[in-house]
């Protein structure tokens, strides 16, 4: 397994060794030696599953502390963009986001700890999109940042997306107040 950094600090994608053959394939999803070895602190308490289809946008999310969230997250099957804005007060990679293309296929994974927002643009049918969470759900600290959020400059490459009704009323980043510190 590989864990490799991102621009933005604190954030990794991760790339895991595939073993396959006529069978099918094997692979390691998670190691929590390999993680720490990289300084990744994470205690997972919850696995989340969503399935999608083409054309759907869903973020940018977080968890406000005491429930703040870091996830692991991965594609089962079909193909996302995957999103992450660094919502840290302070951080030299504030209001930055990383795009990364996870898919059934290319099996990479993505560390994004507390204090980031995450989303992610469906890019094939039938996704099935996974989560390790290190908290458990909370709706009275879940947050949003606009998705289409002009000063992020993101391009989720959908162009009519499908959007629930809390991801299309979202604040703008501008108008958000950010309840994450960074602490090099």
């Amino acid at each position: 397994m590989k864990i490799l950094p991102t621009p933005l600090l604190d954030l990794f994608e991760i790339e895991p060794r595939v073993f396959g053959d006529e069978r099918g394939y094997f692979f390691e999803s998670y190691s929590a030696q390999l993680f720490k070895a990289a300084g990744i602190q994470a205690d997972f308490v919850q696995d989340n599953e969503s399935y999608s289809n083409a054309g759907v946008v869903r973020g940018l999310h977080f968890q406000v502390p005491p429930k703040a969230q870091g996830k692991l997250v991965r594609v089962q099957r079909g193909k996302v963009l995957d999103v992450a804005v660094d919502i840290r007060k302070g951080s030299p990679t504030y209001g930055q986001h990383h795009a990364v293309e996870l898919s059934g296929e290319n099996k990479k994974m993505l560390w994004i700890p507390p204090g980031f927002a995450h989303g992610f643009a469906t890019l094939e049918d039938g996704t099935v999109f996974l989560y390790k969470c290190t908290d458990t759900y909370s709706p009275e600290n879940e947050g949003s940042i606009l998705w289409s959020d002009e000063t992020l400059q993101i391009d989720w490459k959908v162009i009519s997306p499908k959007l629930s009704e809390k991801d299309q009323k979202g604040p703008n980043f501008e108008e958000f107040d950010s309840p994450f510190t960074y602490a090099p």
